[in-house]
């Protein structure tokens, strides 16, 4: 994986680091000794997953789509059998994603004892694939299913399965992907598509993330300012903070008083009190700090 080119279809352009810039997160990462890190949807462009904000290159800007709200999927069959027609076309692509050169790095880091605990917002699986284990999936995964009315769980590729026997002659060709795994399919092609219930109580099946317009667990947000409690610093990567679920551990930072170091691609929410900006590629800058 870490000898693997980057995949930057959907990664701004940006200058190479700035050996300055590499110098000082060099000296923030030296100077923490419990580093609180939290990375966002462009930790994961380099690893060919298209982010929403970025300028030129992010969902938003090459198309009119927005993701679904949590709402719409709980009370409309057919925006379900929607959302899930294109995730299942986008499935086989999306879960065969691999971490790239900045995931594996963290994993290092943490192995080394210098990280101590990493919270992502991407629902992408990635850091668990590079074996990152201190780590809390602020918007839960992807890879993960469960039914709305049992709380019965279920891995996302074996309800792919249970997608494919009840809908053997269905097909369709995708135009383009989007971040969390769908594609774009028109209402046409999703119309006699079969949406399987949760094989215990029948109830509906979700995936196990947070959708827009959702909120994380009380527990969750309380676990994670815990760690964070634990930390002396605090290391933005690939996330322009601009949801408050994750902008508020940045305010809980900036109260404690704890140095904040930001890299990422384009303004983020957090320039105006971060102790360090950058503004390069994650997986080109970060394998750089020893």
């Amino acid at each position: 994986i870490s000898r693997a080119s980057p995949n930057l279809a959907f990664v701004p352009a940006c200058l190479p680091p700035d050996p300055v810039d590499v110098e000082e997160l060099q000296r923030f990462v030296s100077n923490s000794k419990r580093l609180f890190v939290m990375t966002g949807a462009g930790i994961s462009t380099e690893s060919g997953i298209p982010d929403y904000r970025s300028e030129g290159v992010g969902l938003y800007a090459r198309t009119d789509r927005r993701p679904i709200q949590h709402a719409e999927f709980v009370r409309s069959a057919s925006a379900r059998q929607r959302y899930w027609a294109r995730n299942f076309v986008g499935w086989p692509q999306f879960s065969s994603h691999q971490p790239n050169r900045a995931h594996l790095v963290l994993r290092d880091w943490e192995k080394l004892g210098k990280l101590h605990w990493l919270v992502t917002q991407n629902v992408d699986a990635l850091h668990a694939k590079a074996g990152s284990q201190r780590m809390t999936e602020l918007h839960g995964c992807t890879h993960r299913v469960f039914c709305l009315g049992c709380g019965d769980q279920i891995l996302r590729s074996k309800l792919q399965e249970h997608f494919e026997a009840l809908n053997p002659t269905w097909k369709a060709e995708a135009f383009g992907v989007a971040p969390d795994g769908d594609v774009f399919l028109t209402d046409e092609q999703v119309r006699n598509f079969q949406v399987p219930a949760c094989r215990k109580c029948g109830g509906i099946l979700k995936p196990d993330v947070t959708f827009f317009g959702d909120t994380v667990s009380r527990e969750k947000v309380d676990f994670v300012h815990q760690r964070l409690a634990e930390s002396d610093s605090m290391l933005v990567a690939g996330s322009s903070m601009q949801v408050y679920s994750g902008y508020r551990f940045a305010l809980a930072a900036r109260e404690k008083q704890l140095p904040i170091a930001i890299l990422n691609i384009g303004p983020t929410r957090l320039d105006h009190f971060a102790s360090l900006k950058l503004n390069s590629r994650c997986g080109e800058l970060l394998p750089l700090i020893v």
